[in-house]
């Protein structure tokens, strides 16, 4: 099972929080060890894609919306590929 989640402060160290739906999923219970992998999501660099707009004739606000719109997508199957699993 492959989750996106955003890391907090937790005193000096930092944590992740699991969903609840996962949770049930998993059948995962306090102090039960669990592995987890980590894997960072590589920033878009801003100057490439702006960059790149200039030859799409595209504004930077229409490449925001387009590059926002991508990503509600991909966030959006990678959920219903959670709740598949």
């Amino acid at each position: 099972m492959e989750i996106i989640t955003t890391t907090r402060k937790w005193g000096n160290s930092l944590g992740v929080t699991l969903p609840a739906e996962i949770v049930k999923k998993a059948n995962i219970r306090e102090r039960q060890c669990i592995v987890i992998e980590i894997k960072t999501k590589e920033p878009i660099l801003s100057k490439e894609v702006f960059g790149a707009a200039k030859t799409l004739k595209l504004s930077a606000q229409k490449v925001k919306d387009l590059m926002r719109e991508d990503n509600a997508r991909r966030d959006k199957k990678l959920l219903g590929h959670i709740r598949a699993v």
